[in-house]
């Protein structure tokens, strides 16, 4: 199983993550779980809208830099970007968790490097993946949610 945070902060955000959640599905594997959506301001560059964000549980053959470039399609298919770093976009996909796997290479590291700080990943992955442990830390994502130094506030979307 990968785990996978989507968030966008441009254009239809619902829209964006619905169309992501089935392009992922198709390009990737069968979307076997996905949170609620959850509205953060943004994280890095804050003068820039708030996100929405939303994670997924998904059933993958692919190999890990296979995952990345799939993620990496759907992405382009709606529309993103890569012009500053933490900055607006339509969509980006992180790859947080990929089943026990440790990845540390140039373009890929899985887990998420910066998983444990960022409570706009972990809120959402948390309602989906509480007792699942993190393979490089030996905690589950319910006990970093926990103690989480990040007070960004998380709330569920209304929209």
């Amino acid at each position: 199983m990968a785990y996978l945070l989507l968030g966008s902060n441009l254009g239809d955000r619902k829209a964006i993550l619905a169309t992501a959640v089935a392009e992922l599905g198709r390009q990737a594997g069968p979307v076997t779980a996905q949170s609620g959506l959850y509205e953060t301001a943004a994280w890095g560059l804050e003068e820039q809208p708030a996100f929405l964000n939303q994670a997924v549980q998904l059933k993958t053959e692919l190999a890990p830099l296979d995952l990345l470039a799939a993620c990496q399609q759907v992405e382009q298919q709606a529309g993103r970007e890569r012009l500053v770093r933490w900055g607006a976009r339509t969509l980006d996909v992180d790859i947080l968790l990929y089943d026990n796997l440790i990845v540390n290479l140039p373009q890929l590291q899985v887990p998420h490097p910066r998983l444990p700080e960022r409570r706009f990943a972990l809120v959402p992955l948390a309602e989906i993946a509480a007792q699942v442990v993190h393979p490089g830390l030996a905690n589950t994502i319910a006990d970093l949610l926990t103690s989480c130094p990040d007070t960004l506030a998380v709330q569920l979307f209304k929209g």
